[in-house]
């Protein structure tokens, strides 16, 4: 990337339109999901590894999705987010990546919720770059659940007691599928982050685009409300 001023810490994606992007070509609704996890999100993980961004959170599946998709839906999502999981171990070992989820894990298959702790904790010492999937997650949640784990709450400790404690705030959060909203994702967190809007479905939105929206955002001055 040429001229850049600066590059974002810690990006977030809400990847949105895999089901519109599988019915335009006909196919159901899984082949968008399926897309997305085996080709897409590969392909950005390695871009925002050579980019050398330090975290980057993926919201996989939200609190709405888990209640309000069908049943094979669903069970096509754990599916394809075992295979993302069981895929990566090896590659997130040998890169120096650390995995971590936020989210309420209680309400997730039990095979599934195993795996991710097997996956965080064998990662947990990797220090080069962080990825976190969003699963079972909804920024209302999120502070609901906080509120019930802390005492004596304030705009400085809340952080502590919430999904992404540890983790930085994101810079830039990325929206595709033509949506500009952020459907309560990280309310708490996303306070002074950048926002990037494309109309692209999530499937199409490759290594090129994740590099122009990066772009964007070294070219805006943040003032932090100052």
């Amino acid at each position: 990337m040429d001229n850049q001023k600066y590059l974002p810490s810690h990006i977030a994606i809400i990847p949105d339109g895999n089901r519109r992007w599988a019915k335009e070509r006909g196919k159901p609704a899984v082949e968008g999901h399926r897309y997305a996890a085996q080709t897409t999100l590969p392909n950005l993980t390695d871009e925002l590894e050579r980019l050398g961004i330090k975290y980057f959170t993926f919201w996989a599946l939200s609190t709405e999705n888990l209640t309000g998709r069908s049943k094979e839906e669903l069970n096509n999502l754990f599916d394809l987010i075992r295979f993302f999981l069981k895929n990566k171990l090896k590659e997130f070992k040998k890169k120096q990546v650390r995995f971590k989820t936020i989210g309420d894990l209680t309400s997730l298959p039990e095979d599934l919720q195993k795996e991710i702790s097997k996956i965080t904790k064998d990662t947990e010492e990797n220090e080069k770059m962080t990825i976190i999937l969003g699963l079972n997650y909804g920024g209302r949640d999120e502070i609901i659940r906080a509120i019930k784990k802390g005492k004596n709450l304030t705009k400085e400790n809340l952080g502590n007691y919430l999904d992404t404690a540890g983790i930085p705030d994101p810079d830039l959060i990325i929206r595709t599928g033509g949506e500009k909203r952020l459907s309560g994702f990280m309310l708490w967190q996303s306070e002074y982050s950048e926002l990037y809007f494309s109309d692209l479905y999530f499937p199409d939105f490759s290594a090129k685009e994740l590099e122009k929206a990066v772009k964007n955002y070294s070219d805006r001055q943040r003032r932090f409300g100052k």
